[in-house]
């Protein structure tokens, strides 16, 4: 998006005119000279016959830049996991595929569970966790890339902008997290535009000026799966295994970092990936499930924050979310209005309404679990725990399921 206003408190990267892929890569050549990176690419199987993760393996075969690419591939059995080899291989960089459902790898979770540490439920966050002890172990890259494999109008755009600011040593940020507008013929990303950022505004209504609600609200895509950060940093922090990944790590970044080394990079004009269900009826999966641990996880870190959630505020934080809600309606009808798009009011307002059943949901489970799913301990914890695992079994367990 050509502009460059920066609002909030941390720093916006803009894409303008004056950019060309081609220069950026080559200042990531010279860079990587002396300072590597790892890309972690978070996939279930099922993606590898999807439409979209073979033109991201053609995109990522132009490369000459990445030190390793990590595939952490879920729902998987042996043969799926050999395919997958191969079927990566394409990419010119080292490539290793974490087969999250091995064996051997099931069994390092179960020893995990057994000593008190948590490696949390099979999902995206358990899967980049994973990811990351890898490479902390072998010790070998300054930063770590993570991006999706549902892009379907995937470009290396996303990686190099993505990567850059973090990598750069001129500049000072050890996070970024990207955005992108979520636009086809309709607007898209609705759990952002009519939940999140409404939830967020009736958060700052109820409680007035809090740094947390200001830095949450300056990122302009902040359930965007795509972050870049130092592996110094991926050592520090908690991981959530729910939907609340996103959300949760942004409130590990706000307490361990100072806001002046966290960015967000404009990576693309338009992104589009895979759509989830939205059925009211069914609150373990799609768009229901996601905003519930989306709320579920802002209720635990208002907690954490040191506010006290009854029953009253809880009823009023909905009723608000109503109103900023509806508000954000007819914003986005004047947006669709004046570029020419469709916009469906009706379907806008029904999406609230199950929004808000979804805020219900979320109130009732916090109720009953206040502590909600267990974040991934850190690797420094684990590390302390058990000293071999992470410098030499979890690399070898990996590296051997590899044929190294």
């Amino acid at each position: 998006m050509a502009d460059f206003f920066q609002n909030g408190i941390i720093t916006t990267l803009h894409k303008l005119p004056g950019y060309f892929l081609e220069d950026l890569e080559e200042r990531l050549r010279a860079i990587t000279k002396t300072r590597k990176f790892a890309l972690i690419l978070p996939s279930l199987y099922s993606e590898l016959k999807g439409k979209a993760l073979p033109g991201i393996i053609e995109e990522l075969s132009k490369t000459d830049y990445i030190h390793e690419v990590l595939v952490s591939l879920d729902n998987a059995n042996r043969d799926q996991f050999e395919y997958a080899k191969k079927f990566f291989s394409k990419i010119p960089a080292r490539t290793t595929v974490i087969w999250n459902d091995s064996p051997e790898i099931n069994g390092m979770y179960e020893e995990l569970l057994k000593r008190g540490l948590d490696p949390g439920a099979k999902g995206k966050g358990r899967g980049v966790w994973t990811a990351l002890g890898y490479i902390l172990g072998k010790g070998e890259v300054y930063m770590v890339t993570v991006h999706d494999c549902d892009i379907r109008d995937y470009s290396r755009d996303i990686l190099v902008r993505l990567t850059y600011p973090v990598l750069s040593k001129r500049l000072n940020y050890d996070f970024a997290k990207g955005y992108y507008a979520r636009v086809t013929d309709i607007l898209h990303g609705r759990v952002v535009r009519l939940f999140f950022t409404p939830l967020l505004k009736a958060l700052k209504r109820i409680f007035g000026d809090h740094e947390f609600f200001e830095y949450l609200d300056s990122f302009r895509y902040p359930l965007s799966g795509e972050v870049a950060m130092i592996t110094e940093l991926a050592r520090r922090i908690h991981f959530s295994s729910d939907w609340g990944l996103e959300i949760g790590l942004l409130r590990e970044i706000y307490k361990t970092l100072n806001l002046s080394r966290i960015c967000q990079v404009d990576l693309v004009d338009r992104y589009e990936h895979k759509h989830q269900k939205f059925n009211v009826e069914d609150m373990q999966s799609g768009i229901m499930r996601m905003a519930i641990d989306i709320a579920r996880t802002f209720f635990r870190i208002l907690s954490q924050e040191g506010i006290v959630l009854t029953s009253h505020l809880i009823r009023t934080l909905k009723i608000t979310y109503f109103d900023s809600a509806l508000e954000f309606v007819e914003k986005y009808k004047n947006v669709a209005m004046i570029n020419g798009l469709s916009y469906d009011r009706n379907r806008e307002i029904e999406s609230i309404e199950k929004f808000g059943i979804a805020l219900d949901a979320a109130a009732n489970e916090f109720n009953e679990y206040p502590m909600g799913s267990p974040l991934i301990p850190t690797w420094g914890r684990i590390d302390s725990a058990i000293p071999d695992l992470l410098d030499a079994r979890l690399p070898d367990i990996i590296d051997r399921l590899n044929g190294r």
